[in-house]
């Protein structure tokens, strides 16, 4: 299957980069490289793009997308959470924008044999590095009862949890469960009738819980954060795309910290920690996808978009 991956928010990250010509700029999660492309585009001679993928169908996809720009830019197979490293290796100091777009792409949820979706019968597997050693098969058949509630609770915010987590352990004693469909039919099961009637898929939320765990989504967010931050020069920016309500209080709380890291009591008349803010957020409310986009992209729905700059 091509690799498509239609970029959300597009527009708004690109004017929330406030782009350079001869700026570095880094796409964390290159995808098909979409916002790479617009990106590229406004880089002049001495401009630099760095494209980073953890997926390596992603990276062959953006490679030949992006081949007119030529050494303009530079592909990097890693994971964001390890950028400090990566612009070791690159030689490279300091940035003028960071984008993160912590979504699933398009390709990922569409290609069947990837184990992302609950539409689309395969094996478990959910992995975005398909090299990683930890897939959906082995979270659902080796994960203790009270370890699959806490991650189904927790990342899913599921009020089913402890249900899905109990018909889960009880199913897995006659055999693995190996398949997405298989898995779909447990949940189905385990949340009462009444209970699937109203709101999304029954299984959207637990197979959401699964994703975030096998590949450390929330885990690496705010690290990543803080060592994008330390990474950028003066006045450049880091713009994070999310898709759900704990990525995105993730994202509000690190701004929130790096613009005001202060730890002194309130009622200190004057700071003794000696914390300096990193900068400042720009978004103080999310930026939301226009009703045009939402019309053309309905993935785009639950997207949000927030941008800090460097001080």
């Amino acid at each position: 299957m091509e690799f498509r991956h239609v970029s959300v928010l597009l527009n708004e990250c690109i004017e929330g980069l406030n782009i350079k010509e001869d700026g570095v700029y880094v796409d964390g999660t290159l995808g098909g490289g979409g916002h790479s492309f617009e990106i590229a585009r406004r880089l002049g001679k001495g401009g630099r793009l760095i494209g980073i993928d953890q997926d390596t169908d992603a990276i062959n996809a953006a490679r030949e997308r992006l081949s007119e720009f030529g050494d303009k830019i530079t592909f990097v197979h890693d994971n964001f959470e390890n950028v400090k490293e990566i612009f070791k290796n690159l030689g490279l100091e300091k940035a003028d924008g960071f984008l993160i777009d912590i979504g699933v792409s398009s390709f990922q949820l569409d290609e069947a044999e990837r184990g992302f979706s609950y539409m689309q019968d395969a094996p478990l597997d959910m992995r975005m590095n398909s090299e990683s050693e930890l897939s959906a098969y082995d979270v659902v058949n080796s994960y203790s009862e009270e370890a699959l509630d806490n991650v189904i609770f927790k990342y899913g915010e599921e009020r089913w949890a402890k249900r899905i987590a109990q018909f889960i352990v009880k199913e897995r004693e006659n055999k693995p469960i190996e398949t997405t469909f298989e898995l779909v039919d447990i949940i189905k099961k385990a949340i009462p009738k009444g209970a699937r009637k109203d709101g999304p898929h029954p299984a959207k939320r637990t197979f959401q819980a699964i994703r975030i765990e096998v590949n450390r989504e929330l885990e690496i967010l705010e690290k990543t954060i803080d060592d994008m931050t330390d990474l950028l020069n003066t006045e450049g920016r880091l713009c994070v795309i999310t898709f759900h309500s704990l990525e995105d209080r993730i994202v509000k709380n690190a701004f929130r910290k790096q613009e005001n890291p202060c730890t002194c009591p309130p009622e200190f008349p004057v700071c003794v920690c000696g914390k300096k803010p990193k900068g400042r957020i720009i978004t103080r409310k999310p930026v939301l996808p226009s009703s045009e986009e939402l019309k053309e992209n309905h993935r785009s729905r639950s997207a949000k978009l927030r941008i800090f700059e460097r001080r």
